[in-house]
């Protein structure tokens, strides 16, 4: 490939021996791709004629930022090269005036956090893994914890300059906060996961940091009582920031694995509560919250005074993905459901469980319907465990669907997904989804073979 040394002239920069595992997986590196050549790009320029010319030689690319994914995005599944963005980190611009920030792809969730809480401003988007990179979480339209009272990713992206297949560079969206002005294709590529465009440049909404943040433990005598009871939170208008749901077998893995331990042991689930904003808005919250939660069957509800202690009560609920698989390999779903049709799901999940024998280690965010399972491996050989997995999948996203309910809420699709999207989206709709791709992908170089695409291959 002399051609790329042609366009990067920095050797160091252009891999094409010995790539690491790690370049041709996602984080959980059970799915393996092959490449020609890794490359670390630092510039739109440098992506555009990589771009221009890998569809002139019809060779894939695999658009890879962290690499935190967990269903394979970012997988070369069809070999050809790598574009790493780890090196466009920058944050190019704060501009205070608009409250925006304008950073690099490769920019990582927590560092652009901690940059912009030090000038007094707030990205609310906040999804569990926080060295993701901006990029990834464009590409997937990453929620988190917080998305019940800000949103997710798409609510804070103004804008974005992207490098299409072809290696034309275009601009879509900018600081304005009202855009009327045609199709809006910023959100065509949010959530698109590296199939239609390689971003380059983010522009990014930012609002006021909350003065204030305050959380809360409630414990519940089951998993049914605690789910229900959050649709009473949500109606009580208290606001809350996040709102997250932990049945007591699951938190007991978090404890095992952090070295925290909750309280009430004997509770059947917790719920665990945020609120940030004004002092005087949070504990008016906190009160009203902790009324209705003991008049709506609570055994107890603890509020986390000690910003430590909190943050270890979090620490567990963070923990939980890496608690399960310390103790077995898993399969990580994030199914979403509407919000008074949780309780119903978990009740379905359990009694596959019960009749399968395949465990499901279920939680998440209570306060959007976004159900975090890990399907657990245990002691399956190869064959058993796909047959068992493919079972259970089949089950509960029919099940999701049926609920009204969709494939993933911030996960996306990529490879392991993808046959459960497919089977259960409209053919209407995914037939629009490949002409879109057609058009600005003919050729099909990026990202192949990956969530909505229909491969011409």
């Amino acid at each position: 490939m002399d051609w790329l040394h042609e366009i990067i002239d920095d050797k160091s920069r252009v891999i094409t021996e010995n790539i690491e595992e790690k370049y041709l997986s996602d984080t959980l590196g059970r799915l393996k791709g092959n490449a020609s050549a890794l490359v670390f790009v630092k510039s739109a320029e440098e992506v555009s004629g990589i771009l221009k010319a890998a569809s002139e030689r019809h060779i894939p690319v695999t658009p890879r930022g962290a690499g935190t994914n967990l269903v394979g995005s970012t997988v070369p599944e069809d070999g050809g090269l790598i574009l790493d963005f780890s090196l466009m980190n920058r944050v190019l611009e704060l501009d205070e005036q608009t409250m925006t920030v304008t950073v690099e792809p490769g920019i990582l969730l927590q560092e652009l956090q901690n940059f912009v809480e030090s000038k007094g401003l707030f990205y609310p988007p906040d999804p569990g893994e926080k060295l993701s990179t901006i990029g990834g979480n464009i590409s997937t339209n990453a929620g988190g914890m917080r998305a019940v009272k800000y949103g997710v990713t798409r609510d804070y992206v103004r804008g974005l300059e992207v490098v299409l297949a072809n290696g034309e560079i275009i601009t879509a969206g900018g600081k304005n906060v009202k855009d009327a002005s045609g199709l809006s294709l910023k959100n065509l590529f949010i959530g698109s996961e590296g199939t239609l465009c390689a971003i380059t440049k983010c522009v990014l909404k930012l609002i006021p940091k909350p003065e204030f943040s305050k959380s809360a433990l409630i414990a519940y005598p089951d998993l049914d009582s605690g789910i229900s009871s959050v649709l009473s939170i949500l109606r009580a208008n208290a606001n809350p920031t996040a709102v997250e749901f932990i049945a007591r077998d699951v938190a007991k893995l978090g404890e095992d694995f952090s070295g925290v331990k909750y309280p009430r042991p004997d509770a059947g689930s917790y719920i665990l509560l945020t609120f940030d904003g004004r002092r005087s808005e949070v504990e008016d919250s906190v009160n009203r919250i902790r009324e209705l939660a003991l008049d709506t069957g609570a055994m107890e509800y603890i509020p986390l005074d000690d910003p430590d202690y909190a943050a270890d009560i979090w620490k567990v609920r963070g923990a939980l993905v890496k608690a399960v698989e310390a103790t077995s390999e898993q399969e990580p779903v994030d199914i979403v459901v509407p919000i008074n049709k949780t309780a119903e799901f978990i009740r379905f999940v359990n009694s596959v469980e019960k009749e399968t024998g395949v465990r499901m280690v279920s939680f998440g965010h209570a306060g959007d319907g976004n159900v975090h399972l890990c399907v657990v491996r245990g002691k399956r050989g190869d064959e058993e465990w796909k047959n068992a997995l493919h079972g259970v999948m089949t089950k509960i996203y029919g099940k999701a669907y049926e609920l009204g309910g969709i494939t993933s809420g911030e996960h996306g699709i990529g490879i392991s997904k993808r046959e459960y999207f497919l089977r259960e989206t409209h053919s209407e709709n995914i037939a629009v989804m490949n002409r879109i791709k057609d058009a600005l992908d003919p050729l099909h170089i990026l990202n192949d073979k990956k969530s909505y695409i229909v491969s011409k291959g």
